[in-house]
């Protein structure tokens, strides 16, 4: 690559929501911007998270200058201790708040040294050869920042997660003077928050809601118990304020959660009257009316606090008639079954539960359309490429950046992988770097593929059967009768007559011969075709043939 090339290579947080991930390269230099995971789609059966494909920073990571965290959200920050296993020495720049959050992350996965540095967002950073300056935004989190990055090509400016928020619950807006004054010195690249693009005007504040928490409030006969992420501080707070005008007590429920409740109030980022919060077991000692809950478990999460209650699994708190469940969350897409299981389970113990389709229990955090346009007139830039969004938001963000006066050739809608070239006169994408859905499954992190989860897709749709033959080496005879054992495809009187028919014709097909292979093979194709005559489904077929 020339020296002299600027180039925008998203390795996440185009075309979906999620595993957001920006690179900025000059020349020899890379600058990455935020590192987030995504939660898995519903048919990708036993994956935990996915992270973005990391292959282009591990071949060049001579050329890393650093890596900058917008704010402390999992889709922004989730992916940092995978990247960290594979390059411990890349310095990592976020607010206060934003750094408490990676640290809490970092000790849960046993990872004690990384380079931490705290900025603010009055902060400029050299990192040669790119120039950093900060600005806030209002998010769904306190701490949010945008960044201005001026390079020898340009200046680039990356919006963050953003909305126009005039009442925010940590007091701090969205820094319009800032904005107007990066747009006056001329902008050569916009990359911006996409989520809202399909959502008409603007997003409504954040304190929006505390109307519905003090109905709920006003209304419990029992305890409140409010489900929200647990990087979610504004949240929290809104509950500690509710509940201390109505002379509740607050306990906090999940271990995510309690260590970043414990943090944000260390750092100031939690206004907590003293004596207020109470572990969950003294909690059990009060009267249920003197009591309020927040946990995680707002998108049905299978281990979290809140689906732990709804299933009556988890050990120090059962539900209760009487009690109050507020999901202070919209359902993130490809959660909706967890989420209604969980809804379901709640009202099955006869909790009143306050939920996004009947109440205004959550506010975004992006801006919706009139904000997004708005933000395109205070920087006006030349160039412009949606980001953190479905294709779909992607497509009508540059809609809306055409009409406010940026030219259709200037605007980019990329994928995962694409390098973007802006040099010259005509910035075109160049091509594209190895890049792709990095599967997190327990331990293991990338050894699950398409063709791993495409024989899970088979097993849970028509099971499997194993067939096992044992030959004599010698004169290739069948020894005993062959095996057939099946799982999740028939159970009924009728399957003991299949297993028996595919006992005899695999013990007839063993006896044609042949290598070990080449039995193997015939026995696969004969049985996959008897089980579709006989039941018309297509599981998963193993042959084992063995000699001795």
């Amino acid at each position: 690559m020339s020296q002299d090339k600027l180039r925008i290579i998203p390795l996440g947080g185009v075309g979906e929501i999620g595993k957001n991930m920006t690179l900025i390269e000059y020349g020899e230099h890379i600058l990455v911007i935020d590192a987030g995971l995504m939660f898995p789609e519903n048919d990708m059966f036993g994956v935990d998270i996915i992270i973005p494909d990391m292959t282009y920073l591990l071949e060049h990571r001579d050329r890393l200058r650093a890596l900058i965290v917008t704010h402390g959200h999992e889709d922004h920050t989730g992916a940092l201790p995978y990247l960290l296993s594979k390059l411990p020495d890349i310095p990592i720049y976020a607010t206060r708040l934003t750094q408490g959050l990676i640290e809490v992350k970092l000790r849960e996965h046993k990872i004690r040294e990384a380079q931490l540095h705290t900025i603010s967002h009055n902060d400029k950073l050299d990192l040669h050869p790119f120039q950093v300056e900060f600005f806030h935004v209002s998010h769904s989190i306190p701490d949010g920042v945008g960044l201005a990055v001026r390079t020898p090509a340009g200046l680039i400016v990356h919006s963050g997660d953003f909305k126009f928020d005039h009442s925010p619950v940590d007091g701090q807006r969205t820094d319009f003077a800032k904005l107007a004054d990066l747009g006056r010195e001329g902008v050569l690249l916009l990359l911006s928050d996409s989520t809202n693009a399909e959502t008409p005007g603007y997003t409504p504040s954040e304190q929006e809601i505390v109307t519905t928490f003090e109905q709920a409030f006003i209304q419990a006969k029992g305890r409140v118990i409010v489900a929200t992420f647990a990087s979610n501080i504004s949240r929290v707070q809104q509950v500690l304020d509710t509940a201390a005008r109505y002379g509740r007590y607050v306990a906090v429920a999940g271990r995510s959660m309690i260590n970043n409740v414990r943090m944000a109030q260390e750092l100031g980022y939690l206004r907590v009257p003293d004596g207020m919060l109470l572990s969950v077991e003294d909690a059990r000692y009060l009267p249920p009316e003197k009591i309020a809950l927040v946990c995680t478990g707002s998108q049905g999460e299978p281990t979290s606090a809140l689906v732990r209650m709804a299933s009556r699994d988890a050990r120090t708190i059962r539900l209760q008639p009487g009690d109050t469940v507020i999901i202070s969350a919209t359902p993130i897409p490809g959660n909706e079954e967890l989420v209604n299981r969980t809804l379901n389970n709640l009202f099955r113990l006869g909790a009143a539960v306050y939920y996004d389709e009947l109440f205004d229990v959550h506010v975004s955090g992006h801006a919706s359309q009139e904000e997004q346009k708005l933000l395109l007139n205070l920087i006006h830039p030349k160039l412009f490429v949606p980001i953190h969004g479905e294709y779909r938001h992607l497509v009508l963000h540059a809609k809306m950046a055409e009409q406010t006066g940026v030219a259709p050739q200037n605007i980019f809608i990329l994928e995962c992988g694409d390098v973007l070239e802006l040099n010259g006169d005509t910035p075109r994408v160049i091509g594209r770097v190895a890049e792709e859905r990095v599967f997190v499954d327990g331990l293991g992190v990338g050894d699950i593929g398409e063709v791993v989860l495409e024989d899970r897709r088979i097993l849970s749709q028509n099971g499997f059967v194993v067939l096992v033959a044992v030959i004599d080496s010698k004169t290739r005879l069948l020894l005993g009768t062959p095996q057939v054992i099946s799982r999740g495809l028939v159970y009924n009187r009728e399957s003991e007559t299949l297993l028996r028919i595919m006992e005899d014709e695999v013990a007839k097909l063993v006896g044609e011969g042949g290598s070990v292979a080449a039995i193997n093979a015939r026995l696969r194709e004969a049985m996959a075709r008897l089980v579709y005559d006989t039941v018309g489904r297509r599981p998963m077929i193993l042959s084992v043939v063995m000699e001795v």
